[in-house]
């Protein structure tokens, strides 16, 4: 219990910082201007037995960090110790704190929250703020990893309710080789695996890994009643994932992005392109060739393309397609586009008879494997038609982290990284 004193002086009120008065304002010899404050109270309560006191047994004069206001500022705190006035109290004397400066700190609360909020708003470098503010990296990082605890408390409380779950993976770092226990050279690829609510594209968490495991110690930590209300998950076209979700999720349905089936579609063709000029030229594929100049004009869709550009695409085929496997490859990806576009199961089942009939007349092992890829993800296909989830909010919460990531040069440290990730998104979603 403090009690504060009413009158407030002009250079207090610039000061602005709440609970302290100033004392006097210097300048030394190399321009730092030094802010003497004092907190304002007359007396204050004992902590160990509640009975107030104005009696100061000592004053010392405490650094405190704050915020710089045009320039460098040193805000120097001229601290009291109060004397107990009970006499029987073993808390002979007591150090007094305030808000913004609480028991044991160095920094004043507005400048750790202005910490946090630099950080937690825009994708910058902890070392920029850190010089920015007159504080070293760990200090900030510090104020992050508290700020990100706090936060992470808080939601594993109460988590909010989710019904469109996303899941997705991105690399951490670069690839790493290491020695195994026998001397051979082991691949060590850095994945980490993001969650995200689709309705709001908020990241709910990030975990080490891509496999099973990852996805199951995320899922295991959820309350039994927030696995419950999960009805769609949104995932790549990952037995990983598939596996996990079927575990822990018992109520929700699979959905397969239909992005990465395009991609597998395209992939096949772009297989069959270089095939087919290796068969011909016995090379790569260079300017000359239609094929090779136009390839990603095969990979456009082909209600996408403009009158001229399907009259380009037609002439690719027609003159640098002579085996027509090209053709075929091209009639497959854009029957699998028809097939995604559905807009009902009935009409995806008929154009995925089409697509059957398509990849037989091509009997290539191309578009072979693609069928079976489709086949083996045919249940997840159809709750995608039916629910049109995506992965597409997860794919923009993964662009934010890989400019976090850019913007720290790379982290070494997952903890670090995943808070910067979760602190971020969690601004962004409260604005």
């Amino acid at each position: 219990m403090f009690k504060a004193t009413a009158d407030v002086d002009p250079a207090t009120t610039l000061f602005n910082l709440p609970g302290y008065r100033v004392l006097s304002v210097t300048r030394d010899a190399g321009g730092t201007r030094q802010v003497l404050i004092e907190a304002g109270v007359v007396e204050a309560a004992c902590p160990g037995c509640g009975v107030l006191t104005s009696r100061v047994h000592q004053r010392t004069v405490q650094r405190v960090r704050d915020v710089p206001f045009d320039g460098p500022v040193e805000v120097l705190w001229s601290k009291r110790r109060w004397r107990c006035a009970e006499r029987l109290c073993p808390r002979t004397t007591f150090t007094e704190h305030t808000e913004q400066v609480p028991p044991r700190a160095r920094l004043t609360t507005r400048l750790k929250e202005r910490l946090v909020a630099a950080l937690s708003g825009e994708v910058r470098a902890v070392d920029r703020v850190g010089a920015e503010y007159g504080v070293t990296w760990p200090t900030v990082m510090r104020q992050l990893t508290a700020a990100h605890a706090a936060r992470a408390a808080a939601e594993q409380f109460r988590p909010r309710p989710v019904a469109s779950l996303g899941i997705d993976e991105h690399r951490f770092r670069t690839v790493r080789w290491f020695r195994d226990e026998a001397g051979a050279w082991k691949r060590i690829e850095p994945w980490m695996t993001t969650f995200t609510d689709l309705a709001t594209g908020q990241v709910l968490g990030v975990v080490d890994g891509r496999d099973s495991a990852a996805v199951k110690t995320w899922l295991r930590t959820r309350p039994r009643w927030w696995r419950h209300r999960v009805r769609t998950v949104a995932i790549d076209p990952s037995a990983a994932f598939r596996s996990a979700v079927r575990s822990w999720l018992p109520k929700a349905r699979v959905a397969v992005d239909h992005f990465h089936l395009v991609k597998l579609a395209n992939d096949a063709l772009t297989k069959v392109r270089r095939r087919v000029s290796w068969d011909r030229h016995e090379r790569r594929g260079r300017g000359t060739d239609l094929a090779w100049a136009h390839r990603l004009l095969l990979l456009r869709g082909y209600d996408t393309l403009s009158n001229r550009a399907r009259e380009r695409l037609n002439a690719v085929l027609a003159q640098d397609d002579p085996a027509q496997e090209i053709s075929a490859a091209w009639g497959v990806k854009e029957q699998l586009r028809r097939v995604l576009a559905a807009s009902s199961i009935a009409d995806a089942s008929a154009e995925r008879a089409t697509f059957n009939q398509y990849v037989s007349w091509a009997a290539m092992p191309e578009t072979t494997r693609l069928k079976k890829t489709i086949d083996t993800w045919w249940a997840a296909i159809k709750v995608f038609i039916q629910t049109r989830a995506t992965n597409a909010r997860t794919e923009a919460a993964n662009v934010t982290i890989k400019n976090i990531k850019r913007a720290g040069r790379g982290y070494r440290s997952h903890t670090n990284y995943q808070c910067r990730i979760m602190l971020y998104n969690a601004a962004r979603s409260a604005a």
